[in-house]
């Protein structure tokens, strides 16, 4: 069967702030939504089985792995990526942070840190160290180690 038989469905999605309509083949994840209908690429594809966070994103204010979800199950809700972190104004305090702290290498994973840090600051502020260890265990760094990534998220908490 050609791909352009195949069944599409119509869903709406505030995408950092901006509303789109996608025409989306129903069991593309919204991962591949993001990366290859959408074009944000900032989300990055590591493991594909929910283990690594490289594709974390925010929906409806939950941290989730965007491998995981299907790009249908975001309609009528509300999805934050990494690109809609920095502002015309600049970058975010978390991605100074982690210039400042050199707490990324590849940058494969920087983006699910970030995204769920994020996630963490908005709702607690100050939080621990043992806290941020905790917010961050499902995210996966295979360059830097962990320490750098919670010196940042510590510093942009201040």
């Amino acid at each position: 069967m050609s791909s352009s038989k195949i069944n599409k469905v119509q869903i709406s999605t505030k995408i950092n702030g901006q509303e789109y309509d996608l025409l989306i083949p129903p069991y593309m994840s919204l991962l591949d939504t993001l990366r290859e209908i959408v074009g944000l690429t900032g989300t990055k594809e590591g493991c594909l089985d929910g283990n690594c966070g490289a594709c974390t994103v925010n929906v409806d204010g939950r941290i989730v792995d965007s491998c995981l979800v299907l790009g249908p199950e975001v309609n009528g809700k509300d999805v934050n990526t990494v690109e809609g972190m920095a502002t015309p104004e600049g970058l975010h305090p978390l991605q100074k942070a982690f210039l400042e702290e050199a707490a990324l290498q590849c940058g494969i994973c920087t983006p699910g840190f970030l995204v769920s840090a994020k996630g963490l600051l908005d709702n607690e502020p100050s939080p621990s160290e043992d806290r941020i260890r905790h917010w961050l265990a499902g995210n996966l760094c295979r360059c830097t180690g962990y320490d750098k990534i919670i010196k940042a998220v510590q510093k942009a908490s201040k």
